[in-house]
């Protein structure tokens, strides 16, 4: 249906598609504050688990819906270029939190360990692309190892922020994770769940939409399914963090914004799992090129600086911004000026 309708059609489609992401994603930040609140797992945790995990599933989708139509690099891609841009999207949080380096007032070990861990799995799709073409059920044995990977490392976050075996030091401008006293105080936490559920599920068709569209216009445009899915499908459905991102740091619920970057980027090396098995044609990790590991490396490499701004903890940087924040930007605006380039 979607081929029947004019380009200016299509785009307007994606727009709609976006409003609705951008609505969604910004109650369920509230929403998700209110819960760590609730049940005592704290910002940091219900950020990158069910935060991170729920505003990336229309990229989930997304990347599902490309795989299963046969359009490898495009689910490829969407995935990867989507942890790029939303860990530069952390670098504009920076900017906006204007008090001091926002890697600095979040501190929490949680997000360090998070950090780590989405290392490891961003180095897995290198690892399986250099190893034979081997598949069981036509998926290749390391898209098993990315969820199993996945679920241990949560468990193990969770232990970290339980027993802790060190603590970042308390600055004048660290910002703690404290329950809020709300009017709604009452409402239990099934409640908001229930609520948050319902916005997923929106969420979740916005996806498929903005899948659909993609696709068509790639193949009407001419432009490269790598283009495509790491500059315009991953960034729209993306909207999502950005969105909860800078809602959360303006209710100053600090690490609920980082842990949802950094928590949603692990979620989404499942798409890799997830587009692997929706490809039948074989291990899709041998079936994408160059330009798609290329923003495998982009996204590990963004994700080593934001450890290391997390561990050096910058005070004040050059117009508030931290070192590693304008790092981001000049990684990922040099990746979009490469990838301009190659088409």
């Amino acid at each position: 249906m979607l081929a029947d309708l004019s380009t200016p059609t299509i785009a307007a489609v994606m727009a709609a598609a976006a409003a609705v992401i951008l609505l969604c994603g910004l109650r369920m930040t509230t929403l998700a504050d209110r819960i760590a609140d609730r049940t005592g797992l704290g910002e940091a945790l219900i950020g990158g688990v069910l935060l991170g995990a729920a505003t990336s599933l229309s990229g989930a989708v997304v990347s599902l819906t490309s795989a299963l139509n046969g359009h490898a690099s495009l689910a490829f891609a969407n995935g990867i270029g989507g942890i790029a841009a939303q860990t530069a999207f952390l670098a504009v949080a920076d900017l906006v939190y204007r008090r001091a380096n926002l890697e600095h007032a979040a501190a929490e070990l949680a997000n360090v360990f998070q950090c780590g861990l989405l290392i490891l799995l961003l180095a897995i799709p290198f690892l399986a692309s250099t190893t034979p073409e081997i598949t069981l059920f036509a998926i290749h044995p390391l898209s098993f190892a990315i969820p199993a990977i996945y679920v241990a490392g949560i468990v193990a976050t969770r232990r970290v922020r339980e027993y802790p075996m060190w603590q970042p030091i308390s600055t004048d401008e660290t910002r703690e994770d404290r329950p809020e006293d709300e009017d709604d105080a009452r409402q239990s936490p099934v409640g908001l769940i229930a609520t948050f559920a319902v916005l997923v599920v929106f969420l979740a068709g916005a996806g498929w939409t903005i899948a659909r569209c993609g696709v068509t216009l790639s193949d009407r445009l001419g432009l490269s399914e790598t283009l495509v899915g790491a500059l315009m499908t991953a960034v729209i459905t993306s909207l999502p963090e950005l969105v909860t991102t800078l809602a959360a740091v303006r209710r100053g619920a600090l690490q609920l914004a980082v842990g949802g970057i950094i928590g949603g980027n692990s979620f989404d090396t499942l798409f890799l799992t997830i587009s692997d098995a929706g490809y039948r044609e074989g291990s899709i990790y041998h079936a994408v090129g160059n330009s798609d590991f290329f923003w495998n490396a982009v996204g590990l490499v963004m994700t080593a600086v934001l450890l290391l701004g997390l561990l050096l903890r910058q005070k004040e940087g050059t117009a508030r911004i931290g070192f590693e924040s304008l790092l981001l930007f000049l990684i990922f605006g040099g990746a979009i000026g490469l990838q301009a380039l190659w088409g």
